[in-house]
């Protein structure tokens, strides 16, 4: 049996582009299925195939893997290079898609996913401050450590897809991360990320409180979706 991926809305789900990337950017097929955000809670509907009321969600085999860590490790089981071959640049991805993927709450509330937009954000709190500096340190450690392009060396891995979309909030909200800069336009260049941006731009889906999140986070100066 084939891989079915299900995912969310491309403007929105930073969780969503995670498991996606890491699979395009492997190569790998799967069946790409939407199951867009159309309502303030989504969580009855989406219970009929996940069991978190969430995604993203892998059905493979009649297993139903849920999380994007979740399914990274599913994968890792399976699948070349979901993570580094080299032990040094594998241990240092691990603990950096980690740390991604438990933390950075500031980030998440702060500079909410909107890939179609450009904002000029309000004043940085304290803790997002601490976050950006901290995802600054971790991509220049990354590109000085291993060479890049990519953050954990010449390849494509996992840790690259649980930082995609924090490229997305870089450039949306014209975040500083100095020399890690360059990853974040490697990755935007991807041409995974292309395909995810041009479905963005399409999508015709607002949802209200995903909109109000993006208005909570600053000033839009640039509307890039249809309608």
């Amino acid at each position: 049996m084939t891989y079915t991926l299900i995912t969310a809305n491309r403007n929105y789900s930073s969780w969503s582009l995670r498991p996606w990337m890491l699979m395009k950017g492997l190569g790998l097929a799967f069946e790409d299925r939407l199951e867009p955000f159309t309502k303030p809670s989504n969580y009855a509907d989406f219970r009929a195939f996940s069991p978190t009321g969430q995604v993203p969600v892998l059905q493979h085999e009649g297993r139903t893997i849920y999380d994007s860590m979740g399914i990274a490790l599913y994968l890792a089981d399976r699948q070349e290079g979901v993570w580094p071959k080299v032990p040094d640049a594998r241990a240092w991805a691990q603990c950096a898609a980690s740390e991604m993927h438990s933390g950075f709450s500031a980030l998440r509330n702060d500079c909410t996913m909107n890939v179609g937009v450009r904002v000029s954000p309000k004043p940085m709190s304290g803790a997002l401050k601490a976050n950006v500096a901290r995802i600054r340190e971790l991509f220049e450690e990354g590109l000085s450590r291993f060479g890049g392009p990519y953050l954990a060396g010449a390849e494509f891995s996992a840790v690259d897809a649980f930082f995609a979309p924090v490229a997305w909030r870089v450039r949306t909200y014209g975040l500083d991360v100095g020399k890690g800069q360059a990853w974040v336009d490697h990755i935007i260049a991807h041409p995974a990320m292309q395909e995810w941006e041009a479905a963005a731009l399409k999508e015709e889906w607002r949802e209200v409180g995903h909109e109000e999140e993006l208005r909570a986070c600053g000033e839009v100066i640039a509307d890039y979706r249809v309608g």
